[in-house]
């Protein structure tokens, strides 16, 4: 199943091309208290441009992000699709300087405009759904844009199933502009995104970028238990970051163990095995990588030629296994298929 970042891909239920792995770049600038310095960033984006890589990440709140990048487009921007993300708060104390509504839509596009240094956005996602605004005004503030010329698709992140689903069908019914993606946290550490998100998006038409793939680097085998009783406690550590998020744990390291042993068996690292199983799994259109080195980087876009047995694939699956919980568990037991179909045989096309 080999292939290259310029066997490209469409976009959930548009016509929009981009290569089967985005590049994340929240690592462009230091201002988060990690990442790359402009001139090493700058490596990034061109081993990622250079190889036929055409999607770039980005978002509002990736701090210098954002501005870096519009430097780095000058002069090929046309080529490229360019992703960002509104709805976190800008301005601490601005109380509309974050969320989803109108107001904060549009002076958050408005920002992100002038400092990518273009007219106009390939996609934009809602990053993170605000419990409190209207989903007609946030459609409609999304559709003006799209009507404006400012922005070209939409789409949304780190929000319930059934208010994206909702969202997606008052935008057909109204004819405004539909969402085209989901972005998704999705990794072999965790797959809860397949109990609704990704059956919900392969349903109503949005291709899935997932974010994090390699779990904040638990899949890559930089955590070891000792991490558990000994972590980096630096206030800009990354591992601190991720250690808060829940990520490393005695689950997650298992998880990582076994990553290791298909690696080693593959003659590949155990981040290309995570990546390679994540680009294989249904719905998903490209999954979001990010790096601060360009050997780092290079590594990740290799996992496009690593090739998995139905065997090894199985291991991963098995060691990663999510309970999907309820209804799901109860409607794909044995006993609701019996009082449903019996002993019939019947073939779902």
């Amino acid at each position: 199943m080999s292939v290259t970042l310029d066997t490209y891909r469409l976009l959930g239920r548009s016509g929009l091309r981009v290569s089967p792995l985005a590049l994340g770049t929240a690592t462009f600038g230091t201002s988060l208290g990690w990442g790359a310095e402009q001139e090493e960033a700058r490596k990034l984006f061109d081993v990622y441009v250079d190889r036929g890589g055409n999607f770039l990440d980005t978002a509002a709140a990736y701090g210098e992000s954002e501005r870096i990048l519009g430097e780095f487009v000058r002069g090929r921007r046309e080529s490229l699709v360019l992703a960002t993300k509104y709805s976190t708060l800008r301005t601490p104390g601005d109380p509309n300087s974050g969320g989803a509504h109108r107001k904060s839509l549009f002076s958050s596009v408005e920002n992100s405009l002038r400092q990518l240094g273009t007219d106009y956005l390939d996609l934009l996602y809602v990053h993170v759904w605000d419990f409190s605004t209207p989903v007609e005004e946030v459609l409609r503030g999304l559709d003006d844009l799209v009507r404006q010329g400012k922005v070209l698709y939409v789409a949304m992140s780190n929000a319930p199933a059934w208010q994206v689903s909702r969202m997606q069908a008052i935008a057909d019914l109204r004819g405004w502009s539909p969402l085209v993606a989901l972005q998704v946290e999705y990794s072999l550490i965790n797959r809860d995104a397949e109990r609704d998100l990704i059956p919900m998006a392969r349903a109503v038409g949005l291709g899935v970028t997932p974010y994090s793939p390699l779990g904040g680097g638990v899949l890559s085998g930089k955590y070891t238990r000792a991490d558990l009783t000994s972590p980096d406690t630096a206030e800009s550590s990354r591992r601190k970051f991720n250690a808060n998020l829940g990520m490393v744990t005695e689950r997650t390291l298992d998880i990582a163990d076994v990553v290791r042993e298909v690696s080693a068996e593959v003659g590949c690292t155990p981040a290309q095995v995570a990546l390679a199983w994540n680009l294989r799994q249904p719905g998903v259109t490209a999954p979001v990588v990010g790096a601060r080195t360009p050997e780092q980087l290079l590594g990740n876009l290799d996992a496009l030629e690593v090739d998995l047995t139905d065997d090894q694939l199985a291991r991963l699956d098995a060691a990663s296994a999510t309970e999907l919980g309820y209804p799901h568990t109860l409607l794909t037991g044995d006993h609701i298929r019996t009082v449903v179909k019996g002993g019939l045989k019947i073939e779902d096309r």
